[in-house]
């Protein structure tokens, strides 16, 4: 079992000396709070709002951050996460960051965290009402390689014209038979706005539709937010005769034997043998815990409790 596969949670712990909570002046997480607002107002709508200077480069999770910095209590519990780990240098040193700047207990847990940034994935496990998940989003207009004129794009933000994303589905379909978009797949978010949902893959598209949680995307680097508030429709782009599909294996997780969640391929060594694991590392680590478990406490047959005194003599 890897490292990732076993849960860690600290406490509360004190602050950084020299630090406003959670790094950001007041000023400018109220001002965050505000945009955030509209854009629960307005689900999938892009708002704009001041990004700050970080002390990390844009595109290391910048707005995830400062969104996370804005949202986030002393009483909360964060748990963050990389491409589904919670052990990966992003994962582990944006924790480390609260913890020290807010002094909140950290956890890998995603039942015990109530606000949860990502990069990349959703969690497997299902959200409740009352947590908070805070996306890291690189490029939020999800027409950028199609109309590369920002005010164009927001001209057809706002007449609601998609035809240019269709088009692009439907090039797609007659080039490769099917829809070839495996990550960043667009969404119709409660049946007006056209939004990208951050560089997820397309099998976590299904869990953003009517999900109980708050969901917050933050772009540092081009200075956007929008949200999804809890409950809200969110619809795949697709065609009747060529309906939204997730991505499917032929394979199990390696470690836990799950073949329900999204897998990752690794190379184990220089033959190119390979092997498909979990992507999401706590529910990986939920499952091989709770097989564990089940083998210890299982009672014994009677063939193996009479064979064992034989085995012994």
């Amino acid at each position: 079992m890897s490292d990732a596969a076993v849960s860690q949670s600290t406490t509360p712990s004190s602050t950084a000396h020299g630090y406003n909570f959670a790094f950001l002046d007041e000023h400018t997480k109220r001002m965050i709070r505000r945009s955030l607002l509209k854009a629960v107002a307005i689900p999938g709508y892009q708002v704009p709002f001041g990004s700050r200077e970080m002390p990390l480069p844009y595109g290391w999770g910048t707005g995830g951050i400062q969104v996370s910095a804005a949202v986030i209590g002393a009483d909360d519990t964060l748990k963050v996460i990389d491409q589904g780990a919670d052990d990966t240098t992003n994962a582990v040193n944006i924790r480390r960051f609260f913890a020290r700047t807010a002094g909140v207990a950290t956890t890998t847990k995603t039942s015990q965290a109530t606000v949860i940034q990502t990069r990349h994935r959703i969690p497997e496990t299902s959200l409740t009402e009352g947590q908070i998940l805070v996306y890291q989003v690189p490029m939020p207009e999800p027409m950028f390689r199609l109309e590369p004129r920002i005010h164009e794009s927001r001209k057809l933000h706002a007449l609601g014209e998609y035809g240019l994303m269709r088009v692009r589905l439907y090039e797609d379909i007659v080039r490769h038979g099917a829809i070839a978009t495996t990550y960043d797949y667009p969404v119709i978010v409660n049946g007006r706005y056209l939004m990208s949902p951050s560089p997820i893959p397309k099998f976590d598209n299904p869990k953003m539709h009517m999900n109980p949680a708050l969901q917050l995307f933050g772009a540092g680097r081009e200075r956007r937010l929008y949200a999804i508030p809890p409950y809200t429709s969110v619809e795949s782009l697709d065609f009747d005769d060529h309906p939204f599909a997730i991505q499917k294996w032929d394979a199990h997780c390696a470690i836990c034997g799950a073949t329900d969640s999204f897998l990752d391929e690794v190379i184990t060594d220089d033959e190119g043998t390979r092997m498909y694991v979990c992507s999401d590392s706590d529910y990986c680590g939920e499952r091989s815990s709770a097989s564990m478990a089940d083998v210890a406490h299982a009672p014994q047959s009677p063939q193996s409790s009479s064979q064992a005194p034989k085995e012994r003599t």
